[in-house]
């Protein structure tokens, strides 16, 4: 039986990207998924927009604009032809939202003018989230059409269906979290729908309102292609996007911008994978039940330094990147690699530490 140094489940834009900056260091990584190829489900179904976070200072939004700048560089040197840096149009919704945008403006580090009824960020991009998975993954291996149903460690080595070797196993399966069997682990799922329309209208630049807008490629003389997408559009009961959904998306792109002669190609949907803080999960796995037994007093209330608490050999994960998931992964990706190579040190507020101490007080 072969035996892989790293095997990464999940081939979103996650998977893909630690795949790529795996193969630094070693040939030897397998790229795991149950779909047919790389970049589907929520990945595909992304608008792939990186933009700027707007807000009052916090974790989340710096962590997000520090991804957009490492992103952005990533993109352009590792995939330059699937990135389009065309700036993006912020209009707020209505008068509440553009109060709330101007007591954000002192806190805007890059480069942004007012015009129209918005703010400009000229900085902000759009990728082809599809082709951008393929690229990375160009020179991984790869098990596709392959569903995990469990993995177990002995002897220092992780078994996949009792027919697959790995030395580290590293989790990114997004909203789909059946394979980590701990509760605190919460994910839930945010639905996205995005449309790709053919349109007699030109667009320069890329749009956000309640839904984005990208800029057009020519078809031909009088067609352009563009998307229009939006992370919360919800899907409460099924995966199936209804008439409904893609007519009141048509509706809030045509309040940006007036569309003529539209013609559908095509219409995609999946579940972007939250967590319950909106704060990645980064780094190696907490077990729960051999904590909890060598610190029972944890359940308590009493705390315990991170660095006892019990944890998972050579299993890692990324999660719960949501709709900015084409801004974060590159930039978490680096951070979780040069973790397990190197050994640098993961910021506390990414791990999943966090989420284990908020959820062994509630026992």
């Amino acid at each position: 039986m072969k035996i892989h140094d790293y095997i990464i489940i999940g081939a979103g834009i996650s998977g893909c990207c630690i795949a790529h900056k795996l193969l630094e260091h070693t040939n030897s990584v397998l790229l795991i998924d149950k779909l047919s190829d790389v970049g589907e489900g929520a990945s595909k179904a992304a608008g792939a927009f990186l933009s700027p976070l707007l807000g009052k200072p916090n974790y989340f939004k710096d962590l997000v604009n520090e991804a957009l700048v490492f992103s952005i560089s990533f993109y352009k040197k590792n995939t330059p032809n699937l990135i389009t840096q065309c700036g993006t149009l912020r209009i707020p919704k209505d008068k509440k939202a553009k109060e709330q945008f101007k007591s954000y403006m002192p806190y805007i580090s890059c480069d942004y003018k007012e015009k129209e009824d918005g703010y400009y960020f000229k900085n902000a991009s759009v990728v082809d989230a599809t082709n951008i998975c393929k690229v990375l993954t160009k020179n991984v291996d790869k098990l596709l059409n392959y569903e995990v149903l469990n993995y177990k460690l002995i002897d220092d080595y992780w078994y996949i269906n009792d027919d697959i070797k790995a030395k580290n196993i590293i989790v990114t399966t997004g909203a789909c979290i059946n394979l980590i069997d701990e509760e605190y682990i919460n994910i839930r799922s945010v639905w996205g729908q995005r449309i790709v329309l053919e349109t007699s209208t030109c667009i320069d630049i890329n749009y956000h309102k309640e839904c984005s807008i990208s800029k057009t490629i020519q078809k031909n003389k009088n067609t352009f292609i563009t998307s229009i997408g939006a992370t919360h559009h919800r899907f409460v009961t099924n995966k199936k996007i209804d008439k409904s959904d893609t007519k009141e998306l048509l509706k809030k792109a045509n309040e940006i911008l007036n569309l003529k002669d539209i013609n559908i190609i095509n219409e995609l949907a999946g579940a972007r994978a939250c967590s319950v803080d909106y704060i990645p999960l980064l780094g190696k796995i907490i077990d729960s039940k051999k904590t909890i037994n060598k610190f029972p007093y944890l359940k308590n209330g009493t705390n315990v330094q991170d660095d006892r608490l019990i944890e998972y050999k050579k299993l890692f994960i990324l999660n719960g990147v949501g709709g900015r998931g084409f801004v974060l992964a590159p930039f978490l990706a680096n951070k979780l690699v040069e973790n397990i190579v190197n050994n640098t040190k993961i910021d506390n507020r990414l791990k999943v530490n966090r989420l284990f101490k908020r959820w062994v007080r509630k026992i």
